[in-house]
């Protein structure tokens, strides 16, 4: 489908996603969210994207929902909102291929959500990140999902409840973003992160992000059984078999994606 407010681009087997409404601050309004929800959609059926990267246009990454649409609507309205919304960033974990934020600017409120739905995250310097909803009167409940599970309770809360904005090293340290890096070279390591990651064999990335997202909040018998079943599986398949011949061929493996 033809997008309006996102644009895409995929080299390398690095895909870029680019939110594109920078005089709205990339606010993730409903037409937004359904054209990134699309998007993914498309991408997840793209053998040539290993990896994906999510940007902003401007000088912001994303300020959060389209405050525009928080007013003078109906509860059908809001509801089809957010879950959209949640849908979204249900798909990102979902998704096979790893996902990087790029984050510049501000991450706010849902813009924030979006850098903790991601699988990994790196940050330029002069980034702040808060989820402000509680100085509006109008909690970060759906930010929180991600958040805590990026953050732990403790930080999360602290966000949550004085709406502090964050520098990028405080997101560093909580874990919210994975490296914090100078403006002028945050699309230079973000990219170098992508590439590195797309070396592997797609079908691998899929099985191993699929597993982590299951496992990470199972009992830990649990996590180690569905962990055994997979890595059996994993076995069998053209990729393992491959990489493991390699390896001990002192090669560089061939991936056929199978």
């Amino acid at each position: 489908m033809p997008y309006k407010l996102i644009m895409f681009d995929a080299k390398s087997a690095v895909g870029t996603i680019t939110l594109n409404q920078p005089e709205k601050r990339n606010a993730l309004s409903l037409d937004m969210l359904r054209e990134l929800s699309s998007l993914l959609d498309e991408i997840k059926e793209k053998d040539d994207v290993k990896a994906l990267i999510i940007r902003g246009a401007g000088k912001v990454f994303c300020s959060g929902h389209d405050i525009s649409e928080m007013l003078g609507q109906g509860m059908a309205d809001y509801t089809k909102i957010f879950e959209v919304c949640s849908g979204f960033m249900m798909k990102l974990q979902s998704l096979p291929q790893p996902v990087i934020a790029q984050v510049h600017g501000i991450a706010t409120a849902a813009g924030c959500q979006l850098v903790a739905a991601c699988d990994l995250a790196v940050a330029e310097e002069g980034t702040r990140f808060g989820t402000p909803g509680v100085r509006l009167g109008f909690f970060c409940s759906t930010p929180a999902i991600p958040l805590v599970r990026a953050v732990g309770r403790k930080r999360a809360l602290e966000m949550l409840f004085t709406g502090r904005m964050i520098s990028a090293r405080e997101a560093e340290q909580f874990g919210l973003v994975n490296k914090v890096v100078p403006a002028d070279q945050l699309e230079k390591e973000t990219r170098a992160m992508a590439e590195k990651i797309a070396e592997a064999s797609q079908l691998t990335l899929g099985i191993g992000k699929q597993t982590f997202y299951t496992q990470v909040n199972l009992a830990d018998g649990q996590a180690y059984a569905h962990g055994n079943r997979v890595m059996v599986a994993n076995l069998y398949a053209e990729d393992a078999v491959e990489g493991l011949k390699a390896f001990l061929e002192k090669r560089k493996p061939v991936w056929k994606n199978k």
